[in-house]
C-alpha cells in the first residue's frame, strides 16, 4: 500500500457517543449502518488532508510508543476495505471536502448540506453529459 496517499471520506457519517455509523441524509430516521470500531476511526479521520502514513503515526502515538505489532497491517486492511466499498477515496494530493462530508451529521446544517449535495450531483451529471467525465 502506498502510504504517501491522502484519503478522504465519500459518505456522510453520524457519531453517537463512540459509535460511527453511515447515515442517509434524506432519511436520517432509517436504520443506520454501524461500523466496526476500526472502520469508524479511519472514516472519521478521513479528512483529505492527511496521508495514510500520518494516520498510522497518529494512531501509533495513542499507544504511547508501544503500538501492537500488527497495527500497520490492521490500518492497511481497514483502508483497503473502506476504499473497495467506496466509503473513502485515496488520492495523490490533499482534497478539500465538500461541506456535507466535512463533519458528522449531527453538526451539519442539514438544509445547507442537502442543497450543496444536490448542486454537486447536478454539476457531475452535466459534466458527464458534456463528455467531461468518463464512465468507469
Amino acid at each position: 500500500m502506498d502510504t504517501a496517499k491522502y484519503f478522504y471520506r465519500n459518505v456522510i457519517f453520524s457519531k453517537s457517543e463512540n459509535q460511527i455509523s453511515l447515515i442517509d441524509i434524506y432519511n436520517p430516521d432509517n436504520e443506520k449502518q454501524e461500523l466496526e470500531p476500526w472502520f469508524g476511526i479511519v472514516l472519521q479521520l478521513a479528512d483529505g488532508q492527511h496521508t495514510i502514513e500520518e494516520l498510522f503515526n497518529l494512531l501509533s502515538n495513542k499507544y504511547k510508543g508501544a503500538p501492537p505489532a500488527n497495527l500497520k497491517e490492521t490500518i492497511h486492511s481497514v483502508v483497503e476495505r473502506l476504499a473497495e466499498a467506496n466509503f473513502i477515496v485515496l488520492t495523490e494530493e490533499k482534497t478539500e471536502l465538500p461541506y456535507y462530508l466535512s463533519m458528522s451529521y449531527e453538526y451539519l446544517d442539514i438544509e445547507k448540506a442537502k442543497k450543496l449535495l444536490i448542486d454537486d450531483r447536478t454539476q457531475l451529471v452535466n459534466e458527464f453529459k458534456k463528455g467531461g467525465l468518463q464512465q468507469s
